[in-house]
């Protein structure tokens, strides 16, 4: 389901005031309204703006109840502490979230149990228009524009510790994380893999009023479930078979600093509890004590992984969600910010220490017009190892498949018979998943069929079709 033309027009606008015109049109008394694509919104005179939207329930429960936006995103569900909430049964905790991005409104289901249809259509995601409906099992919301916008707040500077950006989503994304480090709040970082979680956890910390103190990082994904409660809350001499004397736990160490959790989400069930525990009293127990003891610490926790999605199957507490999620901030993928290429190549090619003599090929306008039309699916990290693979070989190696498909590529042609168009879709499909799901992990593939909820033989018989090596 593509934008239309008339919804991108109108997603921000801006007159010679910063004033935003809704219409993206000429205002009464000749002021003369400027039409600018959401990423690229930069003028002197204001701050961009984006148009509000309202959605109005038209059948099942709650009849007639409508939301009308503050800010570019709402998350609806059946959970109270939505931005949406539906009395409905058949509605999950979390279904769904719309949001007003670079390309239009696009609405994303968040692994709900009865899906979300669009004017017919069931999608994982997809893009709206005016007048859509929208159905989340019994109920239809429709989705309209308002009158009215909403001004994005940017931050005015376009670096933030050792992250670089100058568009409009990491400016947004640096006006958030400059509150954060202002305030003691418990942050949770969503985005890709590669995006830059860890550098934003440090940076929040280092400019903080707990910079002076420790910054412990604990990845919850690289520890195996056994010992992650030890590394996280200490224990006890003889509380397990090994343990030869008291360890403190990352969050003693960090006493007066900050404890960055990384990839939260694979915290296991049976910690989760325990986490919660010290968001709420601020003390924790040693594996193998009795008794409780009070800790200062600021949580920034970290994952790649869709948490809402993960309350509604049940793996993740919804209240330890929300105290986590007290500051989202999810840092944008290199696809959503192209025109920060060239300084993010500036900053690379520096920290990897290659003589300017090396770099030329690296720098010109057409190379960096080949990154910005590259999909990097790991991102700033992908980015880095192709830059570095490059200087070894002193030359502008050229992008792998992976790198060098854009959203474009897989467009549909409807001048093409459907079966074609659909196997190519869902053959890229099928290397994208089965790639991330190997990297997961580790190239396990007896893990890797579970997760995937496949036999493990028909995963083998994927991967050989694909030329896929586990």
């Amino acid at each position: 389901m593509a934008p239309s033309d008339r919804n991108r027009d109108i997603l921000l606008t801006l007159d010679s005031q910063g004033q935003g015109n809704p219409e993206g049109g000429s205002a009464e008394g000749g002021n003369l309204h400027e039409t600018l694509p959401y990423e690229h919104a930069r003028r002197p005179e204001g701050l961009p703006a984006v148009r509000r939207f309202r959605l109005t329930v038209v059948e099942g429960p709650g009849l007639g109840t409508f939301w009308e936006s503050a800010s570019d995103v709402c998350s609806i569900g059946s959970h109270p502490l939505n931005d949406f909430p539906l009395d409905d049964s058949t509605v999950s905790r979390f279904h769904c979230e719309v949001r007003i991005g670079p390309r239009g409104p696009q609405v994303k289901d968040l692994d709900s149990t009865n899906g979300v249809i669009v004017d017919g259509v069931q999608v994982a995601e997809g893009y709206l228009r005016g007048g859509s409906l929208l159905r989340l099992g019994r109920a239809v919301l429709r989705f309209d524009f308002s009158a009215e916008n909403n001004r994005l707040q940017l931050s005015a500077h376009t670096r933030f510790g050792s992250l670089v950006g100058t568009s409009v989503a990491m400016r947004g994304c640096f006006a958030l994380l400059e509150r954060a480090a202002a305030r003691d709040v418990t942050v949770l970082l969503e985005g890709e893999t590669g995006t830059g979680k860890s550098q934003a956890a440090q940076a929040v910390h280092e400019a903080s009023s707990r910079r002076d103190k420790p910054f412990i990082v604990v990845d919850c994904g690289a520890i195996p479930s056994n010992l992650l409660e030890s590394e996280l809350f200490g224990h006890e001499k003889g509380a397990f078979t090994g343990a030869m004397g008291r360890r403190a736990g990352a969050f003693e160490e960090a006493h007066g600093g900050t404890v960055f959790l990384d990839e939260i989400g694979e915290l296991p069930a049976e910690l989760q509890p325990k986490l919660l525990r010290v968001l709420e009293n601020r003390e924790i127990r040693r594996v193998g004590s009795n008794t409780y003891q009070p800790v200062d610490i600021r949580l920034i926790a970290a994952t790649h992984r869709e948490l809402r999605g993960e309350v509604n199957a049940g793996r993740f507490r919804s209240d330890l969600f929300f105290r986590l999620a007290v500051l989202r901030i999810t840092l944008p993928s290199l696809r959503q910010r192209p025109e920060d290429l060239p300084t993010l190549v500036e900053k690379l090619l520096a920290s990897l220490g290659a003589a300017p003599e090396h770099t030329q090929a690296l720098r010109t306008p057409e190379f960096i017009s080949r990154l910005q039309h590259a999909a990097w699916p790991g991102n700033v990290r992908e980015l880095r190892n192709y830059l570095e693979r490059c200087l070894v070989f002193e030359d502008a190696l050229a992008l792998s498949e992976e790198q060098a498909r854009t959203e474009g590529t897989l467009e549909i042609d409807p001048t093409q018979p459907y079966a074609e168009q659909r196997r190519r879709v869902m053959d890229d499909f099928e290397r994208r998943y089965l790639r991330a799901l190997l990297e997961k992990h580790q190239g396990k593939v007896a893990q890797a069929a579970t997760t995937a909820g496949v036999d493990r033989v028909h995963l083998y018989r994927l991967l050989r079709r694909h030329g896929i090596k586990p």
